[in-house]
C-alpha cells in the first residue's frame, strides 16, 4: 500500500498539493491499524493505537500552525523576535495535551519511562519537518513567480522582435517593387501577388507562436523567388533546399531565416560587376543546417545606414531567447565573401 500512495505522489497530474496532504497524514493515522492487530492493542512498540492516532491529530496542529501561520508570520520580519518563544510555547503546548491525555486515558503508558521519548520526541521532530516544509515550499513558490516573470518577459520581448523584424522586411520587399515599377516591368503583378501571399503568412500565421518548418520554407521560397523577379538575370541566385519526410512535424520560430537571405540581396547585388548569392538548406535527423553565402563591396556596406544591420541583430538576439545551446551561427567575411552557416536543433 505505501508503495502503490508513493506511485500516486509521484504523478503531479493526479493528486493536488491538498491532496497529497490528506493522503500522508491519513497513512500516518491509520498505521497502527495497518501494521499491528487488535489482540496487541494495535500497538506500536509502547504506544497504543489510539494514541497514536490522538497524537498525530496534535501533530497535525503542530505542522500546519507553524507552516502556515508563525513562521511565515513571524520569521524573518520585524517580529522575528516573537517566533522563538511561540514555538516553544507551541512544543509545551502539544507536550501538556498528551500528558493530561495520558494521564486520563492510558496511564500505564507514562510508567514506563522508555515510552516518553516517542510520546514527546515527535512533537519536536514534527515542528522540524513543518521548518523545513515551509522553506522549500516557499523556495519553489520563488522559482515558479521567477520563472514566470521571466516566461512573461521573453514573450514580450519576442512580441517587440517579431514586430520589429515585419516593418524592416515590408521596407526591402516595397523598395524592391519600386524598382519593378520603375522599369515597367509585366511581373510587377505577379509580384504584388506573391507579396500578399507573403503578407498574409506573417499577418496570420506567425502571431504568438512557432510554425511548422515546411511552411518558413515555403515562405522562404517565395521572398527569393520575388527577389529573382526583381533583378532577373542580373543576379546569378543558386538555392539548393533539401528535406527529410519527417520535416513536416518540425517546428520553428517564424521568419527566422528570412534575415541572412535579406542582407545577402542588401549587401550582395549592389556595386557589384558579379554578383552572386548561394543558399542551402538541409534538414536532417532534426537538424537544420542553413547556408548563405554571397559576394560584397566593403567600401559599400561600411556606407549603409544604422538601420542596416536591425536584421542580423533581430535574428542574434532570438536565437539566444529561444535556442540557447541548441544553434551555432557562424558569420564569416574574408575577401570579398559574406558567408553565414546556421545549424539549428528542431523540436
Amino acid at each position: 500500500m505505501l508503495l502503490l500512495a508513493m506511485k500516486v505522489i509521484r504523478n503531479k497530474y493526479a493528486l493536488t498539493e491538498g491532496g497529497i496532504h490528506a493522503l500522508i497524514w491519513a497513512m500516518l493515522l491509520f498505521l497502527p491499524y495497518l501494521v499491528s492487530t487488535s489482540a496487541n492493542d494495535y500497538k506500536l512498540g509502547p504506544i497504543p493505537g489510539l494514541f497514536f492516532t490522538i497524537s498525530g491529530f496534535i501533530h497535525m496542529g503542530i505542522f500546519y500552525s507553524n507552516a502556515f501561520f508563525f513562521y511565515p508570520r513571524l520569521w524573518n520580519r520585524q517580529y522575528w523576535w516573537l517566533y522563538i518563544p511561540a514555538a516553544m510555547l507551541l512544543l509545551f503546548a502539544s507536550f501538556q495535551l498528551k500528558y493530561h491525555i495520558l494521564a486520563f486515558w492510558f496511564p500505564d503508558v507514562l510508567k514506563d519511562m522508555t515510552a516518553y521519548k516517542f510520546i514527546f520526541g515527535p512533537s519536536v521532530g514534527i515542528f522540524f519537518v513543518s521548518v523545513i516544509y515551509r522553506r522549500v515550499a516557499d523556495k519553489i513558490r520563488f522559482e515558479k513567480e521567477k520563472e514566470k516573470r521571466r516566461t512573461e518577459q521573453l514573450s514580450t520581448e519576442l512580441k517587440f522582435l517579431r514586430s520589429q523584424i515585419s516593418p524592416h522586411f515590408l521596407f526591402n520587399v516595397l523598395t524592391n517593387l519600386v524598382s519593378l515599377a520603375r522599369k515597367k516591368s509585366d511581373q510587377l503583378e505577379s509580384s504584388l501577388i506573391m507579396l500578399s501571399e507573403l503578407m498574409r503568412y506573417m499577418l496570420y500565421d506567425t502571431q504568438g507562436r512557432k510554425v511548422s518548418v515546411v511552411k518558413e520554407i515555403e515562405y522562404l521560397k517565395s521572398y527569393i523567388e520575388l527577389q529573382k523577379l526583381r533583378f532577373g538575370s542580373e543576379v546569378v541566385v543558386t538555392v539548393m533546399m533539401e528535406t527529410e519526410a519527417e520535416t513536416e512535424y518540425y517546428t520553428i520560430e517564424p521568419m527566422l531565416l528570412i534575415p541572412f537571405v535579406e542582407n545577402a540581396f542588401k549587401h550582395g547585388v549592389n556595386y557589384l560587376s558579379d554578383p552572386q548569392i548561394d543558399i542551402q538548406l538541409s534538414v536532417k535527423e532534426g537538424q537544420l543546417t542553413f547556408d548563405v553565402m554571397n559576394r560584397f563591396d566593403a567600401d559599400t556596406v561600411t556606407g549603409k545606414d544604422e538601420n542596416s544591420g536591425i536584421g542580423l541583430s533581430n535574428v542574434r538576439t532570438r536565437l539566444d531567447l529561444l535556442y540557447r545551446h541548441k544553434h551555432t551561427l557562424l558569420i564569416r567575411d574574408e575577401n570579398g565573401i559574406f558567408h553565414i552557416t546556421l545549424t539549428l536543433v528542431l523540436t
